[in-house]
């Protein structure tokens, strides 16, 4: 095998070193990032670190340590209370849709009870109701499943205070357990 040319090899160890230093902004940004709790995206990394997005897509290491680090919640010191991630908007979401679709059958079950009850209404109205002790079954019973859908929502609404307290506890011993952690030795 030949030596390559002095003139090729010294573009090579240029180029070498042009992707070490990017490589190290990209990292440095990245813990500035970490340390300051402002927004990781690999656009907005690329831009902090002054470094063209098909960069970091061409190192899959550093995309990665991009994409995990966007993944955690951002940590910061302060009295702003906990920050707001990803995961936790996308929780959010998805508690909130299915409280809407428990609303939505709630509002159709109780479309069905006004429906029955003015249809009832009529029926009385016109001469051609059933006799009493039918009709004071039937309150009966709508009484009672109107019992047992409060039953429903308050318990739902429990657990998703459990749910929430349990997310509460859960960030709470990540942060206590991220005070815990020993300082690792470098050398």
């Amino acid at each position: 095998m030949t030596p390559p040319d002095p003139a090729v090899q010294a573009m090579l160890d240029g180029r070498r070193a042009d992707t070490g230093r990017r490589r190290q902004r990209v990292l440095a940004a990245l813990a500035e990032s970490a340390k300051d709790g402002s927004e990781v995206s690999v656009a907005a990394i690329a831009r902090r670190a002054g470094v063209d997005r098909t960069f970091l897509y061409r190192h899959r290491d550093l995309l990665g340590q991009i994409h995990a680090q966007a993944a955690e919640p951002p940590t910061i010191s302060g009295d702003r209370g906990p920050a707001v991630s990803r995961a936790s908007l996308q929780t959010d979401l998805v508690a909130a849709e299915a409280r809407t679709a428990r609303l939505a059958a709630h509002i159709r079950r109780l479309e069905g009870r006004l429906s029955q009850a003015l249809g009832e209404q009529v029926w009385r109205e016109s001469g051609i109701g059933g006799p009493d002790n039918t009709e004071q079954l039937q309150a009966r019973i709508t009484t009672l499943e109107q019992q047992a859908i409060d039953l429903e929502l308050k318990l739902q609404d429990r657990d998703d205070d459990l749910a929430a307290a349990r997310a509460a506890n859960r960030e709470l011993m990540a942060q206590l357990n991220c005070v815990r952690e020993p300082p690792t030795p470098t050398g």
